[in-house]
């Protein structure tokens, strides 16, 4: 599939900056349009590192932003990832949305967020923000949980787990997206999310297995 595909599916100005830079998607990014990622379908997305999963991402933000006129929030683990997100998200789409990062005081509902079409930031964060209620979260139309495999993790994954039993249960008919690298049980976790699951094992270097001894590396 190419990007061209979805010109119809895309505004033409953000269409037009995206096809200076993609011609053709990847194999996640294709299964997971076809799964119905752009028809509000819940999704997990299991595929390797560098296979594209944040521009599977970034094309439900689109649609939620552009079409649904609703907020989207991307939780990432660590506050240097969301300022990574930051940085490449406003470097494609600044012109298009407004962007904002909320990583900081646990004891503030950040009212500015009201303002904002993206929002990046911590499980930790936006517990803290659904804890002091903050108004803007019933704008909510699209939820991307980076790196849910985390769930499994002894000290970030019950925060995490319990944060997405939340939203599950207080944003009513929003989609949830979550992305992940490697995870055991896979199946499982689409069930528990009432999502699409979407596998792929492409990546765009090939992984070889070897043995270096004495100078010397032998693959097999």
């Amino acid at each position: 599939m190419e990007l061209k595909d979805l010109s119809k599916d895309l505004p033409r100005d953000i269409y037009l900056k995206l096809a200076q830079e993609i011609v053709e998607l990847r194999p996640a990014q294709e299964k997971a349009i076809k799964a119905g990622l752009l028809k509000d379908k819940n999704m997990l997305v299991c595929t390797p590192t560098a296979s594209g999963k944040t521009f599977i991402a970034e094309l439900a933000a689109i649609r939620t932003i552009v079409e649904k006129r609703r907020k989207v929030i991307y939780i990432v683990p660590l506050k240097s990832l969301a300022s990574e997100k930051l940085r490449q998200f406003r470097q494609r789409y600044d012109e298009f949305f407004r962007i904002a990062m909320s990583i900081g005081d646990l004891d503030s509902a950040d009212p500015f967020l009201m303002e904002y079409d993206l929002i990046i930031t911590t499980s930790e964060k936006l517990d803290s923000l659904i804890r002091h209620k903050a108004p803007w979260l019933r704008y909510i139309g699209l939820v991307v949980v980076d790196e849910i495999h985390l769930l499994n993790d002894p000290g970030r994954g019950p925060t995490l787990e319990i944060l997405i039993t939340i939203l599950k249960e207080k944003l009513k008919g929003v989609q949830m997206l979550g992305l992940s690298a490697t995870i055991g049980n896979p199946d499982e976790l689409a069930e528990w999310l009432s999502a699409e699951l979407v596998l792929d094992s492409w990546r765009p270097v090939e992984l070889k297995k070897g043995v270096a001894f004495e100078g010397k590396v032998e693959f097999y």
